[in-house]
């Protein structure tokens, strides 16, 4: 189902503008969690955004793709010196529009429709500091509709666009980041070239790490699919996030078939600690039934080392599409 959002840009519509996407931290200062960054991680394709910026709604878009791991776009320059390295990113197509709203000269009509919870405004109709991206109901979605007129009403009645899938690009954000990455561990002249080749090895899961997890986990935990050449060696926190030694630890591995792996690795699903399926709310669920899962029913892929639980903790906290799981 098609969601609303609203998303305060006043500090980087600019640039988010131009380049076609939404980006937020991870986390507040000192690792904080932050629900209106959280938000990002449940954005589907097809949801409709509202850019707030002056004080006015200037702007929609709709989401092209799901949330994925972004660095901080180097054309924020000095805006956000404060934020995390690593942040979310939503790719989105905007449309300015014709007659902006100051949600000030309407507050009588907005007002009521505002959340206890979560609100995109103040009670007087200005910005919320600390707000960035937050839901908006269909019925506060349909007053603001309303009050901009023909221009969102068009794009509202328009059927979803084919999601873009990122990894898919001609150069991929987390393929340029993971290259640099590579690229590091091949100066490290106090590292023997053998180990190198294995830490480049195991980021696509070869070599080494795939041997050292396949030894520990011989069938997928999801499938039970248990053919060698029909599973991946996938990291649990992901080669980008690990240090050397966590690139090649195989208690930081599944063995998995490729769907299995892709929505693992893209934070579709995860596991809690005791062994049950987690899938993210930002799920395509007739995609998901189709790949022949079924989000309603309740599997347990089994127990864990407490090796896997930290490494799992991880992917809960940072990779997992959706709020944050009990362990």
């Amino acid at each position: 189902m098609r969601r609303f959002w609203w998303v305060n840009q006043n500090k980087t519509f600019t640039q988010e503008r131009a380049g076609g996407f939404l980006w937020s931290p991870k986390t507040k200062k000192g690792g904080i969690r932050n629900p209106f960054y959280d938000f990002m991680r449940i954005v589907a394709p097809g949801d409709v955004v509202l850019s707030f910026v002056g004080g006015r709604i200037a702007a929609v878009s709709i989401a092209e793709s799901h949330c994925y791991e972004s660095p901080k776009p180097p054309e924020f320059g000095s805006a956000g010196e404060d934020w995390s390295d690593i942040g979310w990113r939503v790719d989105v197509v905007y449309r300015d529009l014709e007659n902006p709203l100051a949600p000030t000269r309407h507050m009588d009509a907005i007002r009521p429709l505002l959340p206890a919870k979560y609100a995109p405004l103040q009670k007087n109709g200005h910005g919320l500091q600390g707000v960035y991206l937050t839901e908006l109901s269909r019925s506060l979605m349909s007053q603001l509709s309303l009050l901009i007129g023909p221009d969102l009403i068009q794009i509202l009645d328009q059927p979803p666009a084919i999601a873009h899938d990122p990894a898919r690009d001609e150069n991929p954000i987390q393929e340029r980041w993971e290259r640099r990455l590579v690229s590091e561990i091949r100066r490290l002249a106090a590292v023997p070239e053998t180990e190198r080749e294995q830490l480049i090895d195991a980021r696509v899961g070869q070599g080494r790490f795939r041997s050292l997890v396949h030894a520990r986990e011989r069938s997928c935990r999801v499938t039970g699919v248990d053919r060698s050449e029909h599973l991946i060696a996938s990291h649990i926190r992901p080669w980008r996030h690990s240090d050397n030694d966590q690139r090649l630890d195989p208690e930081n591995g599944f063995m998995l078939t490729p769907n299995v792996d892709h929505l693992f690795d893209r934070g579709f699903m995860t596991f809690a600690d005791n062994g049950r399926l987690v899938y993210s709310p930002a799920i395509h669920r007739e995609s998901i039934l189709r790949m022949g899962f079924d989000p309603d029913q309740k599997l347990d892929v089994g127990a864990f080392s407490s090796g896997q639980k930290l490494f799992l903790e991880f992917h809960r906290d940072e990779i997992f599409l959706g709020t944050r799981q009990a362990g």
